[in-house]
């Protein structure tokens, strides 16, 4: 089990890791036993990885308090996914999750402050960081460490301008590496940072900060009403994603991590949800910029917690009583199956550079003229995105496997 997996001709597979009893609230009760079984269900599917959630308030509940017991559940936790072969990537800052921001109260009230500019805040989150990060870096099977789910989601309940928060994605990211220094240390961003003009947090920073770039695909941000739940600007938004991502990159040879990719509701009826995997991974598996697939969810959100929006219910692979679901199987399928990635694709020329023109996000956004014409081409194979600063440059084309650049129509 490799630590600090580079091998860009592998390709990982895993998923978010939700736990069957009592969703991330489990963290307040933790139990190895039922973590266990949970693990089992996902290893069955030939996953190799998980990515997991310690809830951040619960490990330190007090600026000056880091509670040694959370931390020792979260090593229960890694050493019970090594029992099945399961490598681990810990998220550190929950942070948001399925709707709801876990914030602890020297945050908030009397104390309330920025998570992202306050010097208080951001010297009690790297003492945080940095212990979190020290004792999970001892694990063999832990290779990644992400900043948190979607930090960007944060905003603007906790005001941040581009400088500020790529200055503060730069800082945790520097003490996540000097205490854990063997692992990937990463920034997770939702998607409104690669499609909102005005949103704080940058492509710039997705695509240079941590150690590879990772997004996020969910087809309930407008993608899904242009065509329906397997229409094609539906099932390829997963590939349009990693391909922004690719094309923002300096670097040509960065791997995109496709951390999260959902089937969710009503966007994506359960009747329709195998062919939306089916189709989702035969096209993004074909990028030869993909480093992994991580679903999400592992397991189904129990119907007797309440306020959570509908779609979060039933995300899972299992249900909540560990019954597979049909989209389990077909994801089992998928991994099961021999792929080959594109090389001599054609690509599309795109006006708009995301790293250096943020304002123009919404050029490239899900529905714009540019989108359009990506999926319209994509329909007929794999299809690239160069910027046209690039286009002439043999070295980045050959580099991103690009045969012929096309101009839009």
């Amino acid at each position: 089990m490799t630590a600090h997996p580079t091998d860009p001709a592998r390709l990982r597979f895993g998923v978010n890791y939700v736990p069957s009893e009592g969703w991330l609230y489990s963290w307040l009760d933790f139990s190895a036993d039922a973590a266990r079984r949970d693990f089992e269900d996902i290893a069955e599917l030939g996953m190799d990885h998980v990515r997991v959630f310690p809830v951040w308030p619960w490990i330190q509940p007090n600026r000056g308090l880091i509670r040694r017991r959370g931390i020792e559940d979260l090593l229960e936790l890694i050493d019970t996914a090594a029992e099945f072969g399961l490598s681990v990537a810990v998220d550190l800052l929950q942070g948001h999750l399925s709707s709801f921001d876990f914030l602890p109260s020297w945050v908030l009230t009397w104390h309330q402050r920025s998570l992202f500019t306050d010097r208080a805040v951001r010297d009690g989150l790297a003492a945080y960081v940095t212990e979190v990060a020290r004792a999970v870096a001892e694990r063999p099977n832990v290779f990644a460490l992400t900043l948190g789910n979607e930090v960007d989601n944060l905003w603007p309940a906790n005001p941040v301008t581009a400088e500020e928060s790529g200055r503060w994605a730069a800082e945790l990211l520097a003490a996540a590496r000097a205490a854990a220094p063997r692992l990937l240390a990463l920034h997770s961003l939702y998607d409104a940072a690669w499609y909102r003009p005005d949103h704080p947090f940058l492509p710039q920073d997705a695509v240079e900060l941590g150690d590879l770039t990772t997004v996020h695909s969910w087809v309930f941000n407008g993608v899904s009403a242009i065509d329906g739940p397997l229409g094609p600007a539906t099932v390829s938004h997963a590939d349009y994603l990693v391909e922004l991502a690719a094309a923002s990159a300096t670097d040509p040879a960065r791997p995109v991590w496709l951390q999260e990719v959902g089937a969710p509701q009503p966007d994506v009826p359960p009747a329709d949800a195998p062919a939306f995997v089916r189709r989702t991974a035969e096209q993004v598996l074909a990028n030869p910029s993909l480093w992994g697939l991580t679903w999400w969810c592992s397991h189904d959100l129990a119907r007797s917690l309440a306020d959570f929006p509908e779609r979060e219910y039933e995300l899972g692979l299992f249900t909540v009583d560990h019954k597979r679901k049909p989209v389990a199987e077909e994801l089992a399928a998928v991994i099961r199956e021999p792929r080959r990635r594109a090389a001599d694709r054609p690509a599309l020329l795109c006006d708009v550079d995301l790293r250096t023109q943020p304002g123009r996000r919404a050029e490239v956004a899900p529905g714009s003229p540019f989108h359009a014409e990506w999926v319209r081409l994509r329909a007929s194979g794999p299809l690239a995105v160069v910027p046209s600063a690039r286009a002439g440059d043999r070295a980045y084309l050959a580099a991103r496997g690009v045969a012929t650049v096309l101009t839009p129509a």
